[in-house]
């Protein structure tokens, strides 16, 4: 693809589990695009309150919390270096209890309203793929190319299972945390999770991650071809 050229803003949204992150990291790699992860914005933002023993269902307290921070993605070669207030949190916002409290923040309103509108800065100059649950619904409703990447969810468990090396008692508990992600996710009132309707709807279950990100790198050189 000639980069002097037109560049697209690509949604990528789903449930957990369907490989998102990944693909959208390797589909700005190829496209020579940067990939602004949404959830790594909601993990900093939850490592935060962790920190600082805020608690997860005070929307208020968590707002204030929010407008104080300064949450910046650094593009690398290996992935997003994300820094919170200045430091580096890309290993911490991994960890299981902060996944946990990311799911149990972004439920708020005007939390997402505020991560929304930051988020929206970052992308504001195209040549962007960002994955999420409403990038292509709310946050990037004008998008080039919007993708709604799902998969079925035995599936989805397992990936996650294995993305975490989790055996026995651990995985079913893994297993449990998903579903019950899936439900407020699909469920909340604010932005729940849906297609959007314009979006190209992939489902992974039987597809291997090099096949998903050549089709979505086909569809953006299609929508690029489009608009020469």
């Amino acid at each position: 693809m000639n980069n002097s050229e037109r560049k697209l803003t690509i949604a990528i949204d789903g449930p957990a589990g369907a490989g998102k992150s990944t693909v959208a990291a390797r589909v700005a790699r190829k496209l020579g695009y940067v990939n602004l992860e949404s959830g790594a914005m909601y993990r900093a933002l939850a490592l935060k309150a962790i920190e600082w023993d805020a608690s997860f269902d005070d929307e208020s307290a968590l707002l204030k919390m929010a407008e104080r921070s300064q949450i910046t993605l650094e593009p690398t070669i290996s992935g997003n270096r994300v820094l919170l207030d200045e430091r580096d949190v890309s290993t911490r916002i991994r960890e299981r209890d902060v996944t946990e409290a990311a799911s149990r923040i972004s439920v708020h309103p005007r939390v997402r309203e505020w991560m929304v509108a930051r988020q929206r800065e970052l992308g504001a100059g195209g040549g962007i793929v960002m994955e999420g649950r409403d990038i292509g619904t709310k946050v990037f409703p004008d998008a080039g190319l919007k993708i709604f990447l799902d998969a079925d969810p035995v599936v989805r468990e397992q990936r996650r299972l294995d993305q975490h090396h989790v055996k026995g008692t651990s995985a079913e508990s893994v297993a449990a945390d998903l579903r019950e992600r899936d439900h407020r996710d699909r469920t909340r009132a604010n932005s729940p999770l849906v297609a959007a309707a314009d979006a190209v709807i992939l489902d992974s279950t039987h597809l291997s991650e090099d096949a998903v990100v050549e089709r979505i790198e086909k569809l953006a050189d299609e929508k690029l071809a489009a608009l020469r």
